[in-house]
């Protein structure tokens, strides 16, 4: 069933575990995650990232998300990742998304914090939930996400502070060092930032760059305040993987085929996470 993020952060929240925010892109990735979802009776963000309009509409993932879940009670919410176009945004919020997030962690913090409150304003409106980042993540191996020019700017604890209580988001994606993408060498965490962070915020924190990132370091993470966290890259490294090494076998493919097993390899990314998060 879809229901609003924030419902799905707030258990996590209280009982000190993460929600796993998965990216789709397609019918197969969708059918994937909504599976592992069923399967292991674990709750999960369906992550639409603004830049994949080019595969699917919002309206189209909607009718997809909902009809694929709406035989279960594990709850799954429809989240619009990174979205910097405010009218991009509201179109979501009317297809029926049921969480967005507005990005202007690019924008000065005033303009980023003026932008979100509107936002929240709309959002709440209508039973949505929001997202929003402060700090910026350097981009790794294979992202899809950031640019080669984006800078790590860890997150101020203090603005962390003002910002939420400025906006009345719902939960805010905060920069400690991970990056989007794999990573290009040992990853450097500052779980140290994070609890400060903790401290001052007292909203779901949301871990960007899920992928790759070392299990303890994530257990660490979600200890000290992640109840959300992103796997985007390791969705597609893998899947793509295993699809060239089915080809590669000398056998003829039927596209439906390939089809299900595109399924069934997103299907076990997530299902991985699923159980480093709990």
């Amino acid at each position: 069933m879809l229901v609003n993020m924030k419902e799905i952060l707030l258990d996590a929240k209280l009982n000190n575990y993460a929600v796993g925010s998965f990216n789709v892109y397609s019918y197969e990735t969708i059918k994937g995650v909504i599976e592992a979802g069923k399967q292991n009776n674990n709750p999960a963000i369906i992550a639409f990232g603004e830049k994949y309009i080019k595969n699917m509409d919002f309206e189209s993932v909607y009718a997809l998300v909902n009809n694929l879940s709406k035989d279960t009670k594990v709850p799954f919410a429809l989240h619009l990742d990174h979205c910097s176009n405010l009218e991009n945004v509201y179109k979501a919020i009317r297809a029926g998304f049921t969480s967005v997030m507005y990005d202007g962690s690019s924008l000065k913090f005033e303009e980023n914090v003026e932008n979100t409150s509107k936002v929240v304003e709309v959002a709440h409106s209508c039973n949505v939930s929001v997202e929003a980042e402060l700090g910026s993540l350097a981009a790794g191996v294979d992202s899809n996400e950031g640019n080669l020019e984006d800078k790590e700017i860890y997150t101020s604890p203090a603005q962390a502070e003002e910002f939420a209580n400025s906006t009345k988001i719902d939960a805010l994606a905060v920069s400690i060092g991970t990056v989007h993408g794999m990573y290009k060498g040992v990853p450097d965490i500052r779980v140290d930032i994070l609890k400060k962070i903790k401290e001052k915020v007292h909203i779901p924190l949301v871990l960007h760059g899920g992928s790759g990132t070392p299990q303890n370091v994530l257990k660490d993470c979600i200890e000290n305040g992640i109840c959300k966290i992103n796997v985007n890259t390791e969705i597609s490294v893998y899947t793509i993987e295993k699809i060239r090494e089915m080809l590669n076998d000398n056998k003829k493919h039927h596209l439906s085929e390939v089809s299900l097993k595109e399924t069934e390899f997103v299907k076990e990314v997530v299902t991985k996470y699923m159980k480093i998060f709990k």
